[in-house]
C-alpha cells in the first residue's frame, strides 16, 4: 500500500512539473477535417498515414508524399499552419 501511494505521489509531482497536458483541441481550434484538407492540398501529397493529436497542444501528422518520401508536421490547431 505505502509503495503505491509513493509512486502515485511521485506522477502527480512529474505531472506538476511538467505542466498540465492538453487533452483536447481548444474549443477555437478548426475542424480536423479541415486541417486534413491543407495537407492533401500540399503539393506532390500521396496518402496520410497517421494524426494524432499531441497532449502539447498541436496536431502531428505523418504522411507521403508521391516520391515515396514521408514528412512529419506538427500543425496548430486553431491557425492550421505548420508550428516551429
Amino acid at each position: 500500500m505505502r509503495t503505491q501511494s509513493m509512486a502515485a505521489g511521485a506522477l502527480l509531482a512529474f505531472a506538476l512539473a511538467v505542466g498540465p497536458a492538453v487533452a483536447a483541441p481548444p474549443s477555437n481550434a478548426k475542424p480536423l477535417s479541415q486541417i486534413v484538407a491543407g495537407i492533401e492540398a500540399v503539393s506532390g501529397f500521396a496518402s496520410i498515414k497517421e494524426v494524432d493529436w499531441d497532449s502539447n497542444g498541436y496536431w502531428e501528422i505523418e504522411y507521403f508524399k508521391t516520391d515515396g518520401s514521408k514528412v512529419e508536421v506538427k500543425i496548430d490547431p486553431v491557425t492550421g499552419s505548420p508550428r516551429r
